[in-house]
């Protein structure tokens, strides 16, 4: 059982959990909890990092998962030291980060969208790690094919992002890009129309057909698109609110678009 905080695989683990330059130069992320280590594959798991205190309550099921991976036991205090959350669930694990390419991010992999148009989420300098989470977790939901996401955007593999996630990290496709605006035409120039939700839009965006190809842009949460980019969309959409709320949550306005989307290809 590893005892000492001071353990030099309890401060490389910590270094991933702190640094995103760390988590990129060993291509490695962290996760905590039973439920994300269930969903992780299994090609992936690197280490796995558990307390006695979770192995006496634990299942025989989780038992035979965590031994499997050959868990090192830890004590709570080394839990802590290495856990991004403020009570540990006594689960921690070290995953290779995923690569993929723009290809598997308009076809996606999840089953379920085989067959069916691309459904793409294109977010600019998201800042919030929170809504980053949510809006992968809600686009699996919805069927988004994939995550197009500009280099000021969150580290999608900061452990709060991961949280948000609740597992959908494991099964969306997504990427980083240097131009978005370039990406985004060249997606129109491949009969993939792109909306971006935007103030200035003239319509609502239940007023448009998104059975075909479709892309979605989403902006900063303070700022929204910058300029150059909603210019490189096709057009503009617009949330109606009412009230004296002048601007829609990121993570809120992407459900919103992408579950119009399912909800139309639904039928």
């Amino acid at each position: 059982m590893i005892t000492s905080v001071n353990n030099d695989r309890v401060k490389k683990v910590l270094t991933y959990v702190e640094k995103s330059k760390a988590r990129r130069e060993d291509k490695v992320f962290v996760i905590e909890g039973m439920k994300m280590l269930r969903e992780a594959p299994v090609l992936q798991v690197r280490e796995v990092y558990v307390t006695e205190k979770f192995l006496d309550k634990a299942t025989e099921e989780d038992k035979e998962i965590l031994w499997r991976y050959g868990a090192e036991p830890v004590s709570e205090e080394v839990m802590k030291k290495m856990a991004d959350t403020q009570t540990p669930q006594g689960v921690l694990a070290v995953i290779s980060q995923y690569e993929y390419t723009m290809e598997e991010v308009l076809e996606g992999y999840n089953q379920e969208n085989e067959g069916a148009a691309p459904l793409i989420l294109i977010l600019e300098n998201i800042q919030d790690p929170g809504n980053l989470g949510t809006m992968l977790r809600s686009g699996e939901g919805a069927g988004v094919t994939g995550v197009i996401l500009s280099k000021g955007s969150a580290d999608i593999y900061n452990p709060k992002v991961i949280r948000s996630t609740m597992g959908s990290i494991f099964r969306m496709p997504f990427i980083y890009v240097d131009n978005l605006p370039e990406v985004i035409k060249e997606l129109s120039g491949n009969g993939i129309k792109t909306y971006a939700a935007h103030l200035k839009g003239t319509k609502s965006y239940d007023e448009f057909d998104y059975k075909e190809p479709t892309a979605f842009l989403i902006g900063n949460e303070g700022n929204g698109l910058t300029k150059e980019t909603a210019d490189a969309a096709d057009i503009y959409v617009l949330i109606p609110m009412k009230g004296e709320v002048e601007s829609m949550n990121a993570a809120t306005s992407s459900a919103i678009l992408t579950f119009e989307a399912s909800r139309q290809r639904r039928g």
